[in-house]
């Protein structure tokens, strides 16, 4: 797949049309040169909008397996090798093969309306549009009970989510309720998440189980609303049928069709959901690598996952810490031409259904391993860095504190650091590292409404990226790189001693798991 596939733009289009506030240093800093040429590079040549685009909206969303991912591992090495820097694809497994088609929901009975809806990730399509009534799963208490029920959804199709009686989020119930019908209407809300959860217990199933159950049964479809919280957004995940669609309805339409088939009222909806299984695809890592001119076995590795769930086009999560990474990457090979210790970046895959990429980077290279210096990972949303945790190493305080003080300040004011930290066991690629003992760290961001507003969910979008925020980033990581390429110690990997649990049980260091290197392996 050659570049013009990805929607390249040219440079002097891009720089009329959009305009950037600087990150400004104090004059009177006494900032080391190489560091004030990236600020200089990101304030007047930055090219993370043109990469936005190219990224987001010219190839997508990035689900594992998906020819989409494809392209963007391909799209990510070509950009590389267009800076002059050595790369390639490195794979770590295979995946099943699947895209993404067009997705149309309409409520044909009692009324006609087009419903907002999205097909899960690698849900089977429709052949032709099914057309059925939608029911509500039976007020039973057990699993006896629930079996007993379970045939009369032949040729229906099931609600299977709870039912949100109210579709505001806490903060707008807080600003605008009085305390006590705050504290009713949020004990309601509560209350209503614990008694489903306790519903699906009583009846002998879980998530993954149930949509197992009422495929069997020769249910027509599922549908779910896995809302947020947040008025608009829903998460999309992995569908868990292998014959029939499986379907997430925005809250708002999930409750008229909710309280319809309540009442009797027997609506029907078509559902014609297209998409394509493909043969089994091979997963990959982009890997970029400038070699150390001094200690060209020694590593600082630049991290991020590349992949995405795909409700929207991953942009946050993780379009931004790619952007992040590859942006950094041309920095470095423009104004540090004599690095010491080579600088790896690694575009990880499958970070959404287990950390696969990353693990299988860390497992399949123990050369690297054994001579990484420290690993830097951006995952967390479009803000700027508010924090790094020495991630339970004990000299960590030494050389973060020591690379942190060639940071502008302007970009480093607002960090906060916690030293030693805890071993982060899970979460994102840094966590992958961690395990194997080696230094790597998460450049934790700014919150801008993430986990509510666009973590996996429909809103996941280009316009939710905040580029001079994602600019101060570059310009953190850059000057960390430089720090860690060129400081003459190699990083000390001694680890805290481990404090005990509310058993007083002593917690355990992260074992280093080994990655999911196929789709069969995943539930």
């Amino acid at each position: 797949m050659r570049i013009n596939r990805f929607f390249a733009v040219p440079a002097v289009v891009l720089a009329t049309q959009f305009s950037w506030a600087q990150v400004k240093v104090d004059s009177k800093e006494n900032l080391n040169p190489i560091v004030k040429s990236f600020v200089d590079e990101v304030n007047s040549n930055s090219q993370l909008e043109g990469m936005a685009y190219e990224l987001l909206d010219g190839i997508g969303p990035r689900l594992v397996g998906t020819p989409e991912m494809l392209a963007a591992n391909e799209w990510s090495a070509e950009k590389l090798r267009s800076w002059g820097i050595e790369a390639n694809l490195q794979q770590f497994g295979t995946w099943k093969g699947w895209q993404r088609g067009t997705t149309h929901v309409d409520m044909v009975f009692p009324r006609v309306k087009s419903l907002s809806a999205t097909q899960l990730a690698w849900s089977p399509a429709t052949k032709k549009a099914i057309e059925a009534e939608v029911v509500v799963l039976p007020k039973v208490a057990s699993k006896a009970e629930f079996d007993k029920w379970l045939p009369s959804v032949k040729g229906k199709i099931v609600l299977m989510a709870h039912y949100q009686k109210i579709g505001r989020s806490d903060e707008q119930i807080k600003e605008f309720a009085t305390p006590e019908l705050y504290e009713k209407l949020k004990s309601e809300k509560d209350q209503a998440a614990k008694d489903f959860t306790a519903y699906v217990k009583n009846i002998g199933y879980d998530n993954n189980s149930l949509p197992e159950a009422l495929e069997k049964a020769g249910a027509a479809g599922i549908a779910i609303s896995n809302w947020t919280g947040i008025m608009g957004a829903n998460r999309i995940f992995g569908a868990k049928t292998s014959k029939i669609p499986m379907i997430d309805i925005d809250l708002e339409d999930y409750g008229m069709l909710y309280r319809m088939a309540e009442k009797g009222a027997q609506p029907k909806i078509k559902i014609d959901a297209q998409s394509k299984v493909l043969p089994d695809a091979k997963s990959f890592n982009t890997i970029g690598m400038i070699k150390g001119k001094e200690k060209p076995e020694e590593y600082v590795i630049l991290s991020a996952h590349l992949d995405s769930w795909d409700g929207a086009q991953g942009a946050t999560d993780n379009g931004t810490g790619t952007l992040t990474m590859l942006e950094t990457m041309r920095i470095l090979k423009k104004y540090y031409p004599n690095n010491k210790r080579t600088i790896i970046l690694g575009l990880w895959g499958s970070e959404e259904q287990g950390l696969n990429g990353s693990r299988g980077f860390v497992a399949d290279n123990p050369q690297i391993i054994k001579g990484v210096q420290a690993a830097f990972n951006q995952d967390n949303g479009t803000g700027r860095v508010i924090n790094i945790s020495g991630q339970g190493f004990v000299k960590a305080y030494d050389y973060i504190g020591k690379w942190l003080d060639g940071v502008p300040k302007a970009v480093r004011s607002h960090i906060k650091t916690d030293f030693p930290g805890m071993p982060g066991g899970g979460g994102s690629d840094h966590a992958s590292f961690v395990a194997a003992g080696v230094p790597g760290f998460s450049l934790s961001s700014l919150n801008w409404g993430y986990f509510g507003y666009t973590w996996h969910t429909t809103k996941d979008t280009y316009d939710k990226i905040v580029f001079d925020e994602v600019k101060n980033n570059v310009i953190l990581t850059a000057a960390l790189a430089y720090m860690a390429s060129e400081d003459p110690e190699f990083t000390n990997r001694e680890r805290r001693v481990m404090p005990k649990d509310e058993k007083g049980n002593t917690v355990q260091w992260p074992e280093a798991k080994e990655p999911k290197r196929s789709s069969k392996d995943y539930k």
